[in-house]
């Protein structure tokens, strides 16, 4: 008797498991489409210009100074 309550109690939750699928549902994400930002009068152009400029005095070639002596 208690061999065949074991094997129902088994079978049962086994059958539950396989009939479950997964625990948590994960909802689909939502793709936010995004605008954007204007470089307007917000300022947001200050930095690229920054950017560029301390490349392009990085970059630049020495200033070749023949007045002062060595």
């Amino acid at each position: 008797m208690l061999k065949k309550f074991i094997a129902a109690t088994v079978a049962l939750f086994w059958a539950t498991a396989s009939f479950a699928g997964t625990v948590a549902y994960v909802a689909p994400e939502v793709t936010a489409i995004e605008e954007p930002s204007r470089m307007g009068g917000s300022g947001a152009w200050i930095i690229p210009l920054a950017i560029i400029v301390f490349f392009a005095l990085a970059l630049a070639p020495p200033e070749n100074n023949d007045d002062v002596p060595i």
